[in-house]
């Protein structure tokens, strides 16, 4: 009489049928779309034109997967975008994948998540569906290539590099895009544009150097926190440039309260650091001046008390030494590839660091009172590319005094 199974091997063969049984249900229920039309997809996406060809972009969500592919592979980390290029030139043109997202998945890689034990030629099927909705290259010259890219998550706003090359040039595009369930960038966008403030444009750069000193030095209030960045440039080439850099879109109530001109920051991002710490903010308004037709914002960069090593992520007092993330934030966006020029104006005032000012909320900073101005523009730029504006001699006193005591 053979003995009875225990009850572990029991619970584990109903575990091992349990799991097979929904592991073959998946497999069987997949299915390739029957309608792969692209058509809501294309009515949000953004497009761009430079040197005769034009690419549209569109971040694709959970619902778009599902339609499209026949699952939500968003749930797995992977984020699809839909991009189109048409090639109006006489080259033919790649686009380079590695350009977009050094980390980008292939086809047959997102196909695999997909698959399910000893259904081989569903599994088939996926990596064909996959294969074939993917963009491919090359793009001939005069025709067009619509498909889409598995790149990882980027959760708010979506920057996508595409990098179109021939054997005589490389035709560069940064798009800012919307990513579903996000914070809406193009929103921002919109607002800013149909701002009904007046604005002055300025030609001339000395002319523009006096209305800067003008600006507010301080957000308002009795003891404003300082203002440390000018930034010009449309908000898109900023962004562009700060998301390369590691920052996203992050707008809190803390934010909120901060003013100038008498509203609230037009634009927040942050730069998060390990365990999700958040290590440094930037808020920005627009002023009412602009550059040969370019945007102006006047902004404050900053960090928390303990940066990466607060306690706890809503600890928001500033950190005492603003100048050092001022000069971070400049030497990271060197490294952008959107930076055009920087300048140095030194119109706040300083505040020595034996006599801090203390702000309402008990924290307080010390500064040279120097702000830096920055130019953006549309990459590609290098670091060699960026031009330093004869104004502030902030450097060449930088470098003075190191020769006395090392500087930061």
């Amino acid at each position: 009489m053979s003995r009875p199974a225990s009850t572990w091997a029991l619970l584990r063969r109903a575990t091992v049928l349990t799991v097979l049984t929904v592991t073959l249900a998946g497999c069987a229920t997949w299915q390739a779309p029957a309608d792969t039309s692209d058509t809501a997809i294309r009515a949000r996406a953004l497009t761009q034109s430079s040197r005769g060809a034009e690419v549209s972009a569109a971040v694709m969500g959970a619902e778009d997967s599902k339609r499209l592919l026949g699952a939500d592979v968003t749930a797995n980390g992977v984020q699809p975008v839909w991009v189109e290029v048409r090639n109006g030139t006489d080259e033919v043109l790649w686009m380079l994948r590695s350009g977009t997202d050094p980390d980008y998945f292939s086809p047959l890689e997102v196909a695999w998540y997909m698959h399910s034990t000893m259904r081989g030629e569903t599994n088939d099927r996926i990596d064909e569906h996959l294969d074939r909705m993917a963009f491919a290259n090359p793009i001939p010259p005069g025709q067009t290539r619509t498909g889409l890219i598995y790149t990882t998550p980027q959760p708010t706003i979506k920057l996508l590099k595409v990098d179109l090359w021939s054997n005589r040039k490389l035709i560069p595009f940064s798009l800012v895009l919307d990513v579903p369930g996000g914070q809406g960038f193009r929103t921002v966008q919109k607002l800013l544009d149909e701002a009904d403030y007046p604005v002055t444009d300025y030609t001339d750069l000395a002319a523009f150097r006096v209305a800067l000193e003008h600006l507010p030095n301080t957000t308002s209030g009795e003891g404003g926190e300082p203002l440390n960045l000018v930034l010009i440039g449309s908000l898109e080439d900023i962004a562009a440039a700060t998301v390369r850099r590691g920052y996203r879109r992050d707008t809190r109530d803390i934010d909120l309260a901060r003013k100038v001109f008498g509203r609230s920051p037009d634009y927040v991002s942050r730069k998060r650091a390990q365990a999700d710490a958040s290590s440094i903010w930037m808020r920005a308004w627009r002023a009412p001046v602009s550059y040969q037709g370019k945007p102006v914002f006047v902004a404050q960069v900053a960090r928390p008390v303990g940066g990466r090593f607060a306690e706890d992520d809503a600890v928001t007092r500033l950190h005492p030494d603003v100048d050092e993330i001022r000069n971070i934030f400049v030497q990271s966006n060197m490294y952008s590839g959107g930076l055009e020029a920087v300048g140095f104006l030194a119109p706040v005032g300083a505040v020595p660091r034996d006599r801090p000012r203390t702000l309402a909320d008990g924290a307080s900073y010390y500064t040279d009172g120097v702000r830096a101005v920055m130019f953006y523009t549309v990459r590609p730029l290098t670091f060699a590319n960026v031009t330093f504006l004869d104004w502030e001699p902030f450097l060449e006193r930088v470098e003075s005094a190191a020769r006395s005591e090392p500087i930061k």
